[in-house]
């Protein structure tokens, strides 16, 4: 095993690491089971204010992790070398960048749409940009089209890390499972 690929993250990056994780999934699986229920029934609602609330959570935890990355997080060696190396770098800036356009798009779409939008109910972000009605579908089909990217990309971003693990075995996971 490679003693560069061994080493581990700090433990913030590797927290943020996975809750923004959690949280891409979780956003990605709210609003794809809202699709399948009819507009304006209560879970439906629930489901889109938990989307809501959830994702100024990642918006939150995207800044953090960003502004740690940028900072003080450590920074380990890349994995591999050549090709693979660059695409590993150009793969993560693309899920930051994409990420990063979620987060606007998100509210450029709930300002369109011309609603209220509220953190779990315990406070409303105010609408800072005021847009015409009839750009929200615009938004939302972009905010819809890079969810899918980043559900794709972040799908191989982690089949690339199974393959370190499982068939490379250089320990590559395990820089982000654990503090060390």
């Amino acid at each position: 095993m490679d003693t560069a690929n061994s080493a581990h993250y700090d433990r913030c990056t590797i927290v943020l690491h996975w809750l923004t994780a959690i949280l891409v999934v979780g956003l990605f699986a709210l609003a794809e089971i809202w699709a399948f229920l009819p507009r304006g029934t209560p879970t439906r609602k629930l489901l889109q204010s938990l989307h809501v609330s959830f994702g100024l959570a990642f918006a939150a935890v995207l800044l953090v992790r960003i502004v740690w990355r940028l900072s003080a997080g450590r920074r380990l060696p890349r994995a591999s070398g050549g090709l693979p190396g660059l695409a590993a770098v150009g793969a993560h800036f693309l899920l930051y960048a994409l990420m990063a356009a979620q987060v606007v798009l998100g509210f450029l779409f709930r300002w369109a749409q011309g609603e209220p939008f509220s953190f779990f109910g315990l406070f409303d972000v105010p609408t800072l940009i005021p847009l015409s009605r009839d750009v929200r579908h615009f938004y939302g089909d972009l905010h819809n089209t890079v969810a899918w990217c980043i559900i794709v990309l972040a799908g191989l971003h982690a089949c690339a890390a199974l393959w370190h693990h499982y068939m490379m075995r250089d320990g590559v996971l395990r820089r982000m499972t654990s503090g060390g």
